[in-house]
C-alpha cells in the first residue's frame, strides 16, 4: 500500500510506476483505491464508472480496468456535496447519508472488492487517499489504515520533498498512527527530490532513529505525461512557455466542477499547437480555439462563466470566427437550454445559445463506451460517455451530426462550433487530427496536417495510447533505479 503525508504527495504516480514495474517482472498486478474523490472518471468495458487514476493504473499493470479497482467514487457537486458512485453506478441512497455514518454501508463493498482482487491477482497495489494522519476522519475511514489493517498490507508512506517539510510530515504522520498501524509501515519514500542527495545529510538516519522505519527510496523529480488524478496540468512539451507566432493557441476553460480534464493532456504535445488554461475573466482575443470540458454541475459552471465575463468573451470568439469544442457538459453549456425537471443538478438553466441544441437532464445516467465513424472522413473514432442528459436539435437548428451512427446522435457541428457527448475523443488520433485540421490561425492559415498527425515532436504515429504505454515503462524504469521495487519484493 502506498500512503501519503498529504494530497499530491505522489501516491498515484508511485502506484502507477509500481504496477508497471511489477508487471514487467512477470507478476499479474491489480491496482486498488477504496474511495476516490475526483470528477475525472472513466468507463470500463462493461459500462461501469471508475476513477481515471485507477483506470490508468490498470493500463500500467496491463490488465483490463475493473470497477473492483475503485469501488467508491465521489464526484464533487459543490463545496459540501458530492455524487456517490458505488460499484460503478450512482448511489443516491448513500449520498443522502451523512459522511461520518456512511462507512457501515460502504465498507462491506470495499472489503469485498479488495478481497476479490487479492484472490485473483499475484499482487495488489493499494493507493491511500489524502493522509492517514487525519485523525478526525479515523472513525469513518474506509480508504487508508482500515484497508491496510484488513489485509495486512505492507505499507509505504511517501512525502513530497519538493514542497519542503518532509521530515516533519513523515514523523508527524507516523506519530498519528496507532501502534498496530505503525507496525505495517515498511518504509518511508521521499518523492519529487531535486538537487544533490548529499543535501539530505543525516536526516534519514535521524528519522529512522525516531521511528524505527527506514527511508527505502529517494525518488528524483521526473517530468512525465501521465494523467493527473483530479486536475489538469498543461504540458507544452519541447517548447517555450509562451506560444510561438506560428502556433494555434487553444484555451481550456476550467470552470468550477470541470470534469475529465485529463483527456486534454495529449494536446500539450502536438506540434503547431499551444495550450493554456483559462481560470478567470479577461479577454480571449489571443485564442484561436476554446475547449469547454465536461462539468459535474453545469448550472454552477454557467453561473461562474457569466459572473466573470467569460460567457460574453466566448460569444465574441465565435463572432470573429474562432472555433469552440464543447465536450459533454461543455456541449450542453453551448446549447440553448438545460432542463432539469428532476433536480439532478439544481434546476433549469439557460445556455450560451451558440449551438442549436437543447438538453434535458434525467435521473438515469448513461455510462458506455463509444464507437462511431466521422461523416467527413468515415474514420472510426472511440471514446466513452458519462452523462445524465438527453440532447436534441432545436427547431431550425443549423447544427449537423458529425458521426454516422445507428442510434441517437451524440455529436454536432455548427460552423466553427463542435459539440460531442463522448469523452477521450482527443486521445483518438482520427478525431484529434480531424478537429485540429478545422482550426486556422488568423495570421498563418491552417495547421499543417503532417504536424497534426503526430501528437509528439518525437513521434510520427500520433498514437496517444502507445505514447502513454511508453511513459509507463519510463516511469517504471525510473522507480527501479531508486531500488524501491527491489525493496518491496524483498520485504514480501
Amino acid at each position: 500500500m502506498i500512503l501519503g503525508c498529504t494530497s499530491d504527495a505522489g501516491k498515484s504516480f508511485l502506484a502507477m510506476a509500481l504496477c508497471r514495474a511489477l508487471s514487467n517482472r512477470g507478476f499479474r498486478v491489480a491496482p486498488f483505491k477504496a474511495q476516490n474523490m475526483s470528477n475525472n472518471a472513466a468507463v470500463t468495458a462493461d459500462g461501469l464508472e471508475i476513477g481515471r487514476a485507477q483506470y490508468a493504473q490498470a493500463l500500467a499493470a496491463r490488465v483490463e480496468p475493473d470497477v473492483r479497482m475503485n469501488p467508491i467514487l465521489i464526484k464533487p457537486l459543490s463545496d459540501v456535496r458530492g455524487a456517490v458512485i458505488m460499484n460503478g453506478r450512482p448511489a443516491p441512497e448513500i449520498e443522502a447519508i451523512p459522511w461520518i455514518e456512511r462507512s457501515q454501508f460502504t465498507w462491506p463493498v470495499v472489503e469485498s472488492s479488495l478481497q476479490s482482487l487479492i484472490d485473483e491477482f499475484d499482487v495488489v497495489v493499494i493507493e491511500g487517499a489524502g493522509s492517514p494522519a487525519e485523525v478526525n476522519l479515523r472513525a469513518s475511514d474506509i480508504v487508508n489504515m482500515r484497508v491496510a489493517l484488513a489485509v495486512g498490507a505492507h505499507s509505504y508512506l511517501c512525502s513530497d520533498i519538493d514542497r519542503g517539510g518532509s521530515f516533519a510530515h513523515l514523523l508527524g504522520t507516523w506519530l498519528c498512527l496507532a501502534a498496530e498501524e505503525q507496525a505495517l509501515l515498511k518504509g518511508f519514500v521521499l518523492n519529487k527530490f531535486r538537487g544533490d542527495p548529499l543535501l539530505l545529510g543525516n536526516a534519514l538516519s535521524w528519522l529512522e532513529t525516531k521511528t524505527g522505519v527506514p527511508t527505502v527510496a529517494v525518488v528524483p523529480w521526473i517530468h512525465h505525461q501521465l494523467p493527473e488524478e483530479d486536475r489538469l496540468i498543461v504540458r507544452n512539451a519541447d517548447r517555450a512557455s509562451l506560444p510561438s507566432i506560428s502556433s494555434v493557441c487553444i484555451g481550456i476553460v476550467l470552470y468550477p466542477y470541470a470534469s475529465n480534464t485529463d483527456e486534454f493532456d495529449v494536446l500539450g504535445s502536438v506540434d503547431g499547437v499551444s495550450v493554456e488554461t483559462i481560470r478567470g475573466g479577461g479577454s480571449l482575443d489571443g485564442f484561436d480555439a476554446l475547449i469547454l470540458p465536461g462539468s459535474r454541475n453545469v448550472a454552477a459552471s454557467i453561473e461562474w462563466m457569466r459572473s466573470v465575463g467569460i460567457a460574453e468573451e466566448i460569444s465574441a470568439v465565435v463572432a470573429r470566427g474562432g472555433s469552440i469544442l464543447g465536450i459533454c457538459g461543455g456541449m450542453q453549456i453551448l446549447g440553448h437550454s438545460i432542463g432539469d425537471p428532476v433536480q439532478v443538478e439544481g434546476g433549469d438553466v439557460v445556455g450560451l445559445r451558440l449551438l442549436g441544441l437543447t438538453t434535458e437532464l434525467a435521473v438515469e445516467k448513461v455510462t458506455r463506451l463509444f464507437h462511431g465513424n466521422l461523416k467527413d472522413s468515415h474514420a472510426e473514432v472511440v471514446g466513452y460517455e458519462i452523462h445524465h442528459g438527453v440532447t436534441t436539435l432545436v427547431a431550425g437548428s443549423r447544427a449537423a451530426p458529425i458521426f454516422d451512427l445507428e442510434g441517437p446522435d451524440v455529436g454536432w457541428k455548427q460552423d466553427g462550433i463542435v459539440g460531442v457527448y463522448a469523452h477521450a475523443l482527443l486521445e483518438d488520433t482520427n478525431f484529434r487530427t480531424w478537429w485540429l485540421s478545422t482550426l486556422s490561425k488568423r495570421t498563418t492559415g491552417p495547421v499543417p496536417s503532417s504536424s497534426l498527425a503526430s501528437s509528439s515532436s518525437s513521434s510520427s504515429g500520433g498514437d496517444w495510447a502507445a505514447q502513454l504505454d511508453a511513459e509507463f515503462d519510463r516511469i517504471a524504469e525510473h522507480l527501479e533505479s531508486t531500488g524501491f521495487v527491489e525493496f518491496v519484493l524483498t520485504a514480501v
